[in-house]
């Protein structure tokens, strides 16, 4: 996701949410000013959604991050919506978004689609087979 000892933060970060990164390495929670706290999940996809769940008392959680943690998530079944925000950047290499998902239990329902001059928003339900 990023680097706390390399990410610049807003003084007034506008989360004031508690935040839960999956990351490799074990680290302490950084709290921001403003009420945010980023906790580094070292032990997996699921105990970091189940800590969000918990947080997040009934309320949506929302999963950030690049291809891979999607992709991550779709593949456990861990999710049942997400969205992409797709834009004409051609950087030279990346990850196929679908690679690896099993097409025998995991259906992708198109839920909408919100064009612009420079991204296209794409939104998906997540449906078992």
């Amino acid at each position: 996701m990023f680097d706390a000892g390399e990410q610049v933060w807003p003084e007034n970060a506008p989360l004031r949410t508690p935040v839960f990164v999956v990351t490799h390495a074990k680290r302490d929670p950084w709290e921001r000013p403003g009420g945010t706290t980023f906790h580094f999940v070292n032990d997996g996809i699921e105990t970091a959604l189940d800590l969000a769940r918990e947080a997040g008392c009934e309320r949506d959680v929302r999963i950030a991050g690049g291809g891979a943690t999607i992709l991550e998530y779709v593949s456990a079944g861990l999710i049942d919506e997400f969205s992409i925000a797709l834009s004409p950047v051609l950087f030279g290499s990346g990850i196929r978004l679908f690679d690896g998902v099993d097409a025998s239990r995991v259906a992708l329902e198109p839920v909408r689609s919100e064009p612009s001059s420079r991204v296209t928003h794409l939104t998906y339900a997540v449906h078992p087979r």
